[in-house]
């Protein structure tokens, strides 16, 4: 998995998360799962990302950016559990940095050569193509 548990200890503190969840991991799944989800949402609108690749890398592999972020959206979707011991506004102010950083990458505002991405066939296929033109001029003699 791209994220797990122990990856959001960058951004809210261990006890914290189990007092969000009352030590439900099923929930942290989820705030991962969404997260994963919202982030390569905003990756899919930058077309050349590989975004399956992207998430299926692990461990030190993975582009630290999007990792931050997706941490980040991650502790967002925590903290609207509960504000258990977090200043709910900061949350909510990074959150909304990493979803204007994320705007930007999809828009191509901002471009992470170490990603992955979509290879562009080297040949186009029958679908891909299309022609123009007329028949030859008809004369009568």
């Amino acid at each position: 998995m791209f994220l797990d548990k122990n990856d959001l200890g960058s951004a809210i503190y261990g006890y914290q998360v189990d007092q969000i969840t009352e030590g439900n991991d099923d929930l942290v799944l989820q705030a991962i799962g969404a997260a994963i989800q919202e982030v390569g949402g905003y990756l899919t609108g930058a077309s050349s990302y590989n975004v399956p690749a992207i998430f299926a890398t692990t461990g030190s592999d993975r582009n630290s950016l999007i990792v931050a972020h997706t941490v980040t959206v991650a502790k967002w979707y925590l903290v609207e559990l509960c504000n258990a011991d977090i200043i709910a506004e900061q949350a909510k102010d990074r959150y909304d940095r990493a979803v204007k950083w994320l705007i930007k990458l999809s828009k191509g505002d901002v471009i992470l050569s170490d990603l992955p991405v979509i290879p562009i066939a080297d040949q186009e296929d029958e679908l891909d193509t299309y022609g123009f033109g007329s028949r030859t001029k008809f004369n009568h003699e």
